[in-house]
């Protein structure tokens, strides 16, 4: 194991024998962009934390489900496309969060200064009940006095 910036990283040796493959199976992974372990100044392949996790993905898929390298290639591709799409609504219900809640403040702030003091929900409700002019065939209809 060996040390830079504060993170732990392997080398493709300790890797190796941790998850029982060969060394060139690892080698194999990274040609296939599955795994981007960084390098030393020596060119040895260091492999963090984040890496090992990558391992273990597609050793489980390729391991335990069957799933050949071609499919992992596209499972992990798709795993970080929906990981994007989820930060991106996360930000997006944020923003709506924020924007409602900046809407309600405007609310208040209007409902203070204004000359009736009451809430839209309270005009919504007052206008429900208000009784409606009918166009025709009301009480006062121009047609019904005229048959009366």
């Amino acid at each position: 194991m060996a040390k830079n910036t504060g993170k732990a990283y392997f080398m493709i040796s300790a890797v190796a024998q941790r998850y029982d493959i060969h060394p060139q199976t690892l080698r194999l992974y990274e040609r296939e962009g599955l795994l981007k372990p960084s390098r030393t100044e020596g060119n040895t392949r260091l492999y963090s934390e984040e890496d090992l996790e990558q391992l273990e993905t597609i050793l489980a898929l390729t391991r335990d489900l069957g799933v050949n390298l071609a499919g992992v290639e596209i499972i992990l591709n798709m795993r970080r496309k929906m990981e994007q799409m989820q930060a991106e609504v996360d930000e997006f219900m944020a923003y709506v969060k924020h924007e409602l809640a900046r809407g309600l403040d405007d609310w208040e702030q209007r409902l203070g200064t204004a000359l009736v003091k009451s809430s839209p929900s309270d005009l919504v409700k007052a206008s429900a009940r208000a009784p409606q002019a009918t166009v025709s065939g009301g009480e006062h209809s121009p047609r019904r006095k005229a048959r009366e």
